[in-house]
């Protein structure tokens, strides 16, 4: 059961947002809050002895601030939230929330395996300045989280959150879809203001751009090597890895897309490719800190059970890079 404590901050929030004006549920003119626009995903950086390392944090979000991306997302799969205690996830948040400026929205992953955890961390989160939460899919009994198990899942979450959700699938991580059909049927709660899809199916996207349309339903694309096929067919921005070491370029292709300058957006898409593939599926989270290591960023090492890069897989990840021109 939620403590009283909980229920309290839940009904306060829930007060809060729907007496705004700014924020929360629906702006002004009762559309939902627009979410559109480039999010890295940040990556939590740690001490050689696995400790959370703050400062480091607060060093990379202030080189990070220096491009134009709509806002941040914290504790998603970059951030290696499963491996953080609950403390350590709001702490993290806390410490963003307090780099960031005002107008950056921060997208805070406050899922959970249970539908009661997953709303007690997304009102805390809330409290702790985050603007809106970003939920993945509980996967553990993936065997039993159909359709109906989950739009359960994610419309509790939604009337509790004090603050806007965003749904998030990732297959690679969870091994579990958000079918379309319960993302359709989701996309019509007034607290549930789009999807970050990170399968990689474009026309599975292009589905639900379709099939939300009349919803005022967003859609990001979960990775940069889908960017420009996903704003073709309806996305409105993304949340990609890449952007936390080339963060020019992901805005930049945004740009491209947004002004409808699609021959040169293809010519720099392609050039993205491999090293997304390479900062994402190939060699992951190591891959990417590895990476923020050599453009200026502390990526440092992650959280066991995960390894650092062998000399070979470095050495074909420096390849990604340098081929392309960006190393």
């Amino acid at each position: 059961m939620l403590g009283p404590r909980v229920w309290s901050s839940v009904r306060q929030g829930l007060s809060r947002a729907l007496s705004s004006t700014v924020g929360g549920w629906a702006s002004r003119e009762g559309r939902k809050v627009d979410i559109s626009g480039i999010y890295p995903p940040v990556t939590t950086p740690f001490t050689a002895t696995a400790e959370v390392d703050y400062g480091k944090l607060e060093e990379n979000l202030h080189k990070l601030g220096t491009f134009p991306f709509r806002g941040f997302v914290v504790q998603g799969s970059n951030g290696e939230f499963p491996f953080l205690t609950s403390s350590e996830r709001l702490e993290v948040v806390t410490r963003v929330r307090q780099a960031l400026p005002r107008d950056k929205l921060l997208l805070a992953g406050s899922g959970c395996e249970s539908t009661q955890a997953t709303v007690e961390m997304t009102v805390s989160m809330a409290q702790v300045g985050a603007d809106a939460a970003m939920v993945v899919t509980p996967c553990y009994y993936h065997g039993r989280m159909n359709s109906a198990a989950l739009i359960h899942h994610y419309t509790k979450v939604a009337d509790l959150s004090p603050v806007p959700v965003v749904l998030y699938s990732v297959p690679a991580n969870t091994g579990l879809d958000l079918p379309v059909d319960a993302v359709v049927t989701l996309s019509q709660h007034p607290n549930i203001v789009g999807i970050k899809d990170s399968g990689g199916d474009v026309t599975r996207i292009g589905l639900i751009v379709h099939k939300t349309r009349r919803q005022d339903f967003q859609v990001l694309a979960g990775s940069a090597g889908f960017l420009l096929a996903s704003y073709a067919v309806g996305a409105v921005g993304g949340v990609c890895a890449l952007a936390n070491v080339l963060g020019a370029q992901v805005c930049q292709l945004e740009r491209l897309c947004l002004t409808g300058q699609w021959e040169d957006a293809q010519k720099l898409q392609h050039r993205l490719i491999e090293p997304n593939t390479a900062v994402t599926r190939r060699f992951g989270i190591p891959g990417l800190k590895k990476t923020m290591d050599w453009l200026g960023y502390y990526g440092g090492p992650c959280r066991a059970p995960l390894r650092e890069l062998s000399a070979d897989q470095e050495e074909a990840l420096r390849l990604d890079f340098t081929s392309n021109g960006w190393l």
